[in-house]
Parts: C-alpha cells; structure tokens; sequence
C-alpha cells in the first residue's frame, strides 16, 4: 500500500493550484457552510479525495486488514477515513453512501456511490494544520475508481460531499479466516452483512460445554485470542456483534478438522 505520508501530500498538490495554506482555508468555509445545510436533510458533510490509480493496488492492505480486498469482494468500492471517522478501528466494514454537493463544476450532480471503510487517512504533520485528514476533519480517501464516479475529473482535487450510513449487502455468508498457531488463534472477519462493522468477537469450541470466549481485536478487523491449545481439534463456533447490537451465531463453522489459513463461511445478517 501506498506510504500514508506520501499519500496525504499528493492530495495536497492535488486539491488546487493555490497555495497549501489557501487550500486548508477555502475548504473550512465549505465545509462549515454546508454542515447546516446537510444536517437538515439527514445526510452528514465532508471532503473528498483519492489516492492510487484506476487500478485500485494502491489501497489494497489496509489499517483494516482485510489483506486483497477483490478477493475478499470489496473490490473498488473502497475508502479510507479520516480519524474522527475511523474511530479506532471501529467503522472498519462500514458501507456509506456517498455523493457530491454544493459544487457544480467539480461534481457530478445527482450522482452517488457506495464504499467500504478499509482503511485509515491520518494527519500529515508535515502539512499546514496535518492535512485533509486532520481531527476533527471528516474525510474520504477514496480508489480512483469510485472517485471519478462523482468527481467530473480526476484533477477535481478535494470535493465537498455529503454522506450517510447505509447497510452493507454482502452475498454469501460471514467469513473467518483463521491464523496463527496452537496457543494464539487470530481470526480476520470480513464480508459481514448489515451494519458491516464488527463490535466483539467471541469463540467456542464443540467440547466447552457452551461457553464462550471473548476475542481481543488485535488490529482492523483481526481478532485474537491466546491460551488456546484445548481448541484445536475441536469444531469452532463464532459469534459476532456489530456497532448496533445485532449478533449472529455461526455454529460449528470450522469442523474439527481445520487447519490455519484456512477460510469458513458462517451466517449473515
């Protein structure tokens, strides 16, 4: 994936001719004047960007960990967020829908878009107030490809959007792909339905007697548990609660057979 620092000062050059600082200045009376106007209509207000190509290898990887994100189905209706959005791993998994505002010339009006929280756009010290996607700044740090679905070129640089939560449709069921070793079992958990994003993990094995064990995140969407020997072996259920409280129990999703690497598909919001 493509250096963060890197990334947040080629958004800087390419957000307008002007200097860095007239920059940071035009964009803050935008956003502030369209906040008002935004919250009327339901939907929340911020700024846009994009980094990498028409090809999307740049924002593969990822603060989220979700590893190639085509194969996993995200594909490129990917972002990364802003700080105050990502919220600590927190929005990982999250589906917003997107689309351009109070701009005319650089948006395509009417249009809108669906991406993935998949990572995270940090501040940049080395730029006039850390950048685009310094707190409390909401930004989008999207693939090119979703980008010009509501920019009217890519040379649009930083475009004001509103934005709003949506549910995530995801074919097929949750997965668990399983890593590690016999005493620490980390799990990513991915393709989830719904709110998309995950708040607490837990596991037990077909022998536990019915008890669960709560996962830690680890990073993104990663979870991890140690002192594990007494699992191996044994088939593994998975319980997942997401931010708004909905959980759904995958039972004896991994036979007692698996083996690290290997992939399982559970239930699905």
């Amino acid at each position: 994936m493509q250096a963060l620092g890197e990334r947040s000062r080629q958004k800087m050059a390419m957000a307008t001719p002007m200097n860095a600082f007239a920059v940071v200045a035009v964009i803050s009376v935008v956003y502030l004047a369209a906040s008002t106007a935004a919250a009327s209509g339901g939907w929340d207000v911020a700024d846009a960007t994009f980094y990498g190509d028409m090809s999307g290898k740049a924002t593969m990887g990822g603060d989220c960990g979700y590893g190639d994100l085509f194969s996993q189905g995200y594909g490129l209706a990917n972002t990364a967020v802003s700080g105050v959005l990502f919220n600590n791993y927190e929005t990982c998994g999250a589906c917003y829908e997107v689309r351009c505002f109070n701009d005319e010339r650089r948006c395509r009006q009417g249009s809108s878009i669906h991406v993935t929280v998949t990572s995270l756009c940090p501040p940049d010290p080395k730029l006039p107030g850390g950048g685009l996607c310094q707190p409390p700044r909401k930004h989008f740090d999207m693939s090119e490809a979703m980008y010009t679905k509501i920019a009217t070129t890519p040379y649009a640089g930083s475009i004001p959007i509103q934005f709003r939560r949506v549910p995530c449709a995801k074919a097929g069921g949750i997965k668990f792909q399983i890593k590690g070793n016999p005493w620490w079992i980390l799990v990513l958990v991915y393709n989830v339905g719904g709110s998309g994003d995950v708040a607490s993990v837990s596991v037990r094995g077909s022998s536990s007697s019915g008890a669960w064990r709560p996962m830690e995140r680890e990073w993104g969407q990663n979870w991890q548990i140690t002192k594990t020997p007494e699992l191996m072996g044994q088939a593994l259920s998975f319980q997942v609660t997401t931010g708004d409280g909905k959980v759904v129990v995958s039972d004896n999703v991994a036979p007692a057979h698996w083996q690290f690497g290997q992939i399982f598909e559970g239930g699905q919001f």
